[in-house]
């Protein structure tokens, strides 16, 4: 043994020796090259060196993702508190990490933090985290349990997306003139206002009625059902706002709706059957083969990609991957399972800040803006809650349930601030109404749990 240590000591001197010997020899080398290269290695004491290193692109996007990790989970946990989905406490969480709140409290805190060089790769993650929560939410929209469902819920469905798009039309025009960008006409603005107070967020619900029990009643399955054709009908409307506002002319709108048309029929009819006989060889199977899950995960993307292209949103290609997906149970769960938590857990609070970030409170710094905020409010609760509730009654449920209905369907989330966010990256949105429409969602979203609660308080005085 003392031998061996002998030997790898010999070793070890000698070459270090000769490294040594090398380096210095190349000292007195001059490169014949003139091309000056700058470094960015400072030599600066070891302070400034540790800041350096921490302003990096990917110092600075690591610094960001925890802060923004951090401040969403305690955001979630006080307001699940207080009887709230957890998606409440994120959506807050982004505003408060905003120019509305972090950035008016602690101007160089958020200067330092969110610089606005480094918004664009947050905006790169949040897109991914979006796409695959679409795929998520496509997967969970099982359309062969929807043809099963009742002429009841495509009548709730219909009633409350054409109650409140009318009424959102309407306030558009009188809106238009000051919220409206110069290059954006009156037809995309009022379709798109009409959209974004018309909107369900079908996972939020969902979450609602898994949390109050409600999953497995006959109200939760209606719900549920009208969401869902809701959701499917809301996004088919928005594909052809977009198409509009993209092509920028009605026939080439057109062209676009048409290769839409087409892109679907394909995925339904070709990849489809095509998926499910692949995914049959793992029915049964313990773990997914990686190359099943490889081509999920290329279908994906590829779907988003031609989305697009097309000029539709790749989010639109995500969500029609997953609804095309294999409806086995045990695939499901495992799919989702590594899909699920990246998506949900990390890149989704990613997106509640990027919408923080863009809403400015501040903005509404006169009465009137607040005036217009509650008006918008209260159109859009009338709209959703109200044609809801209506179309209820009129199809035989009692006025409890109606309003169970209404106050359900009314809860928008998540789903309303990615028509937002789409609305404000194709530049139809001006930041005021982007404000107004995202407090719109926070304010429409928290009052359903209250509304369920005073709904049954009042059954129970009444009995």
């Amino acid at each position: 043994m003392r031998g061996k240590l002998i030997l790898y000591a010999f070793f070890m001197g000698i070459f270090g020796c000769l490294i040594l010997f090398v380096i210095d020899s190349g000292e007195k080398l001059r490169p014949v090259n003139e091309q000056i290269i700058t470094s960015e290695i400072s030599n600066d004491n070891n302070e400034n060196h540790f800041f350096h290193n921490l302003r990096s692109p990917f110092g600075l996007l690591l610094l960001e993702i925890i802060a923004i990790l951090a401040v969403s989970k305690v955001f979630g946990f006080i307001i699940t508190k207080i009887g709230q989905p957890s998606v409440i406490g994120e959506m807050i969480a982004g505003i408060v990490l905003g120019p509305s709140i972090m950035g008016f409290l602690f101007p160089e805190i958020f200067d330092f933090l969110f610089p606005l060089n480094s918004l664009a790769n947050l905006e790169f993650l949040s897109q991914i985290g979006l796409a695959f929560f679409m795929f998520i939410i496509g997967m969970e929209l099982d359309l062969d349990q929807l043809k099963n469902k009742t002429y009841n819920a495509i009548v709730i469905s219909n009633t409350s997306i054409i109650f409140p798009y009318f009424l959102g039309v309407v306030v558009s025009y009188f809106l238009y003139e000051q919220f409206a960008p110069a290059n954006v006409s009156f037809t995309a603005f009022a379709l798109f206002i009409g959209i974004s107070v018309s909107i369900t967020a079908f996972p939020v619900l969902a979450r609602i009625l898994q949390e109050r029990g409600l999953t497995k009643t006959s109200l939760g399955a209606i719900v549920i059902a009208s969401a869902a054709f809701n959701d499917v009908t809301a996004w088919c409307i928005l594909v052809m706002v977009i198409a509009i506002i993209k092509a920028g002319s009605i026939a080439s709108a057109l062209l676009s709706i048409l290769f839409t048309i087409v892109f679907i029929l394909l995925m339904f009819y070709a990849i489809r059957p095509w998926i499910k006989r692949i995914s049959d060889k793992y029915a049964n199977s313990k773990n997914l083969n990686k190359q099943f899950v490889v081509t999920v995960f290329f279908i994906l993307l590829v779907s988003a990609c031609i989305t697009e292209t097309i000029g539709i949103h790749a989010l639109f290609g995500a969500f029609l991957a997953g609804v095309i997906m294999p409806k086995n149970l045990h695939i499901k769960e495992l799919l989702m399972a590594k899909i699920e938590d990246v998506s949900i857990l990390l890149l989704l609070p990613i997106f509640f800040a990027i919408t923080g970030l863009k809403t400015q409170i501040g903005l509404l710094n006169e009465g009137y803006f607040w005036i217009i905020c509650l008006l918008i409010i209260f159109i859009a609760v009338l709209g959703k809650l109200g044609g809801s509730a209506f179309a209820a009654k009129m199809t035989g449920y009692t006025w409890r349930e109606s309003f169970s209905i209404g106050a359900l369907m009314n809860t928008r989330g998540l789903m309303e601030l990615i028509v937002l966010n789409i609305g404000y990256d194709l530049g139809i949105l001006t930041p005021t109404l982007f404000t107004i429409l995202v407090l719109m969602a926070l304010a429409t979203t928290f009052m359903t749990g209250p509304l369920l609660d005073l709904i049954d308080s009042k059954l129970i005085r009444k009995r």
